[in-house]
């Protein structure tokens, strides 16, 4: 039985956002200790969108977009890359890593909520069942070390609550709004914006400033993979899957990218994994298949 070709862009797209971003936990672990975080991202976002422009231009898409179009991916670009992740990051000063990938968890739950304030659409059963795992899945797996709280350790965890809710938010919207035809173009415009925005907000924070060519090699190789595959290939599997699935079957990648990321830190960095890591990770798996276990191509209305 042949497979449709888009039904082999959507395996490959979530193959994109399950493995790709995963190793970002491991590249932008090597980079940050070299780079500011802020301005880490604005590289990484601005130098993706000049990318993803030569290619497409190189692929003849037609860049002109309208001024709907246009403000309604500085909107998405904002929700995704300035506040969704760059918050999330400057919130990592108040709380752990840990905690911060523990609470990051219920973006599926918010998703689900946000959709049903929205839509009215009923939750189903199997999607309430795969977030419970995928929560419990994630506390297995980072309550093993300490979860170190500080003084201010309330203000990271608003902070980090309201970077889900902006993530999620975008989600929704971009699966909704008005967008260039192209995934592609679209992706190029969210990431310019955003790759300036941060850049000025790095400005304004005081951010330590230095050259790429300073960079020890592995920062160095790290970020051009965090370039080419985090930011170029599976941003725009993102954006793409937005448009052909359901939301909160693209939210699930908050679950395996934290597998991944084990898995990587095992193979790469001699991490230990532990019995309760391989116990939580099964956990998470398991969340993902209830969550996706419904058909994945969402139908499309007639003329459309």
């Amino acid at each position: 039985m042949r497979i449709p070709g888009k039904t082999i862009l959507i395996i490959l797209a979530f193959f994109a956002i399950y493995v790709i971003w995963g190793s970002t936990y491991l590249l932008n672990k090597i980079v940050v200790t070299e780079v500011a975080p802020l301005y880490l991202a604005s590289i990484r976002f601005t130098t993706a969108s000049i990318f993803i422009f030569i290619i497409a231009k190189a692929m003849k898409l037609n860049l002109a977009i309208t001024r709907r179009q246009l403000l309604n991916n500085i909107f998405a670009g904002f929700l995704f890359l300035v506040y969704g992740n760059g918050v999330f990051v400057w919130a990592l000063k108040y709380v752990d890593s840990g905690f911060g990938a523990l609470e990051a968890s219920i973006q599926p739950l918010v998703i689900l909520a946000m959709m049903r304030m929205v839509d009215g659409k009923k939750i189903k059963r199997k999607s309430i069942i795969g977030i419970s795992l995928g929560v419990i899945g994630m506390y297995l797996l980072v309550s093993q070390d300490q979860l170190v709280f500080q003084d201010d350790s309330i203000i990271g965890i608003i902070m980090i609550f309201t970077s889900v809710i902006s993530w999620s938010w975008g989600s929704l919207f971009v699966a909704r709004a008005e967008l260039a035809p192209h995934y592609f173009v679209n992706t190029g415009f969210q990431m310019i914006v955003s790759g300036i925005m941060l850049f000025i907000i790095s400005f304004l924070l005081g951010e330590t400033w230095s050259s790429p060519l300073t960079w020890s090699p592995s920062a160095q190789l790290s970020m051009i993979l965090l370039i080419v595959f985090g930011s170029v290939v599976a941003f725009t599997a993102f954006n793409f899957l937005l448009k052909e699935v359901s939301t909160e079957k693209v939210s699930t990648s908050a679950y395996v990218n934290p597998v991944m990321a084990l898995l990587l830190g095992w193979y790469v960095l001699d991490e230990q994994i532990t019995g309760q890591s391989i116990v939580a990770a099964v956990i998470l798996l398991t969340g993902v298949y209830f969550i996706n276990s419904r058909r994945i191509v969402r139908p499309r209305m007639n003329g459309r």
